[in-house]
């Protein structure tokens, strides 16, 4: 029953994520002063629909994500009443229309932003995350396995002094595994070979300490630009890999790894999950910037292109590019959702 909920939260929460996205390219356009044909909630086909104004706000069957209806964006509207055309956004100016591809990204960045600053507000518990366990060293053999935390200790130095200070004596260590906490005793070696950890661990730093609110904003913002950067570098080597080492794919997730990695995020408590569909947001802020036809990032590119020559790109020429653009994305989502399908087993 707890999976089934944890799912349940997981697929709600992504497709929100979504949602703000539309949101974005949404209020964009209604404040270019365009005709925004339909919001819809989840997609086609529809269970029904409700004109507010001028806009059909829609409830669909496929209950994930959503989609924003602009008249213009796609050049199918040949027949539209003339009255309407001055609504159109092949009409607006080259920045307008940039500005109105983008707000979708600018929305996902200012939620993760939002929900890092949540974050650093309320504070995670620090703790030291053991991403490494030497076989044969003193942690393996009393059953520390990687996943494991470290608590009360917040910073790898802290836990560095603790130990040259007891060699040769017992200490303890607090340690959670998922929703278990137990006390782990073991004697530090007083020798240490050179290039050894004492342990035979690897640790990484986790948790926030509780910070004020502006505090917390800035420290959200700075942190929102880092994972960006990350981000943009890990597709950058997803890409590249693509065409020439085909073992970086081992390193990314798709959906199905995706959902798992929710899952279990969700048993962690709120705020872990907050922080996990925080950076969510802040992938979509780069994987849609991407300048591949069929993504925000590939219209933003014909955009440009269509500023620097003086006159748009010919709707072919982006149909047909598009269609290569969707090919090559969905070759990587299969190739990643087969290997995390392959990791379940």
């Amino acid at each position: 029953m707890i999976e089934i909920l944890a799912f349940l939260v997981m697929i709600a929460s992504l497709s929100l994520l979504i949602l703000v996205h539309e949101a974005g390219h949404y209020f964009a356009a209604r404040w270019c002063g365009l005709l925004v044909e339909e919001f819809g909630f989840g997609y086609p086909p529809r269970i029904f629909g409700k004109k507010i104004g001028d806009t059909i706000i829609s409830l669909n069957w496929l209950p994930f994500g959503g989609f924003v209806r602009i008249f213009g964006y796609s050049n199918l509207h040949e027949e539209q009443e003339l009255k309407d055309q001055g609504r159109s956004f092949s009409n607006l100016g080259v920045f307008k229309r940039i500005f109105i591809v983008i707000a979708g990204v600018l929305m996902n960045f200012l939620f993760g932003w939002i929900l890092l600053s949540i974050v650093f507000m309320v504070g995670i518990p620090q703790s030291l995350l053991i991403t490494n366990v030497t076989e044969g060293g003193i942690a393996d053999s009393i059953g520390i396995e990687i996943g494991d935390q470290i608590m009360k200790i917040k910073s790898v130095n802290e836990l560095v002094n603790y130990i040259n200070e007891n060699k040769g004596k017992e200490i303890s260590l607090e340690i959670k595994r998922g929703d278990e906490d137990f006390i782990k005793t073991l004697i530090p070696r007083i020798n240490v070979p050179d290039n050894e950890g004492n342990l035979g661990i690897n640790l990484v730093e986790t948790g926030h300490p509780k910070q004020n609110f502006m505090s917390a904003v800035i420290s959200a913002f700075i942190a929102s630009l880092s994972v960006l950067w990350n981000i943009f570098l890990g597709f950058i080597e997803l890409i590249v890999g693509a065409f020439t080492d085909w073992s970086v794919f081992g390193k990314f997730v798709g959906p199905v790894g995706i959902v798992n990695v929710a899952v279990e995020t969700t048993k962690l408590g709120v705020i872990p999950f907050i922080q996990f569909l925080s950076f969510i947001s802040l992938n979509l802020v780069i994987l849609n910037l991407l300048p591949i036809p069929a993504l925000d990032g590939g219209k933003f590119m014909f955009l440009i292109i269509e500023k620097i020559k003086g006159s748009p790109v010919s709707q072919k020429f982006e149909m047909i590019t598009s269609a290569f653009g969707f090919l090559f994305l969905i070759s990587l989502l299969l190739i990643i959702t087969i290997k995390d399908i392959l990791m379940l087993f």
